[in-house]
């Protein structure tokens, strides 16, 4: 889960604090809404082929709220805000719990656990007796993200919360066991994800990318700051290799799938 850019005052953090008491979930739903801003349609630099039409915002709101989130869900959001991360959309949400289910899904590797929103939808995707490994460095989210998995439901033995480096713990997990990787970091760990995913996951696993629309910046040919530079070059790079079968789904902050051929 990504940082957002205007993060709380770490006071706020009291709300990971392991003696939290007991969630009253129905007093943690006020969450802040955001006006939903539109881009200019500009043909992306990467891409092959034009897109044939413009999405408008009332369209893409309607997709977004398509699949609507419980109590559980909208807590674990609100208590994300208040930590100052910004989780996946419920378009995104309901995506990778598609992804999830379409699969089959045994063994998933979550980078980046944050409060445990995407957690969530994975959960929801997988196999009864699936496992979801979930990384992250912020013990304090993991606590909320733990106690949010409990809540909606879940054994403490569907998950298996690591605490450290992505790229320190992921060379400790099993080469092929893995039916789906989700990475929701920051845009310069795509690609060293990317090359673990393709060593953890088996033949017919699914990589899946958060964040590749790079804040609506992907298809201005003109944006050429880091970070939008730094996906643009990851999706290449992906698009481009003889290990992946990808696509790019327009939800939430972008969701770039791809299967292991």
């Amino acid at each position: 889960m990504r940082r957002m850019e205007s993060p709380v005052a770490d006071g706020d953090r009291r709300v990971a604090d392991a003696r939290l008491r007991p969630f009253d979930v129905a007093s943690r739903l006020t969450v802040p809404t955001r006006p939903r801003t539109t881009h200019a349609a500009r043909r992306c630099p990467i891409a092959t082929v034009a897109g044939s039409g413009t999405s408008t915002a009332q369209t893409l709101h309607f997709a977004e709220s398509y699949v609507t989130e419980d109590l559980v869900l909208r807590t674990a959001r609100s208590l994300a805000h208040e930590v100052g991360l910004e989780a996946v959309t419920a378009g995104a949400g309901a995506a990778l719990r598609l992804l999830a289910a379409a699969g089959s899904a045994r063994a998933v590797v979550e980078i980046g656990t944050g409060t445990g929103v995407s957690g969530v939808w994975l959960l929801r995707g997988m196999r009864a007796d699936g496992v979801l490994t979930t990384i992250d460095v912020e013990v304090e989210h993991q606590r909320i993200a733990r106690r949010i998995f409990t809540e909606a439901g879940f054994a403490a033995g569907r998950t298996r919360i690591i605490t450290g480096r992505a790229l320190d713990v992921l060379p400790r997990l099993a080469d092929g066991a893995y039916d789906l990787v989700f990475v929701d970091a920051e845009a310069t760990g795509f690609a060293a994800c990317v090359d673990a995913a393709l060593r953890l996951l088996r033949p017919g696993g699914v990589v899946a990318l958060n964040g590749t629309l790079a804040g609506g910046r992907i298809g201005d040919p003109a944006a050429r700051d880091v970070e939008t530079v730094t996906v643009r070059e990851a999706i290449k790079a992906i698009r481009e290799s003889e290990h992946w079968i990808p696509a790019l789904l327009p939800v939430g902050h972008g969701l770039l799938a791809a299967v292991k051929c």
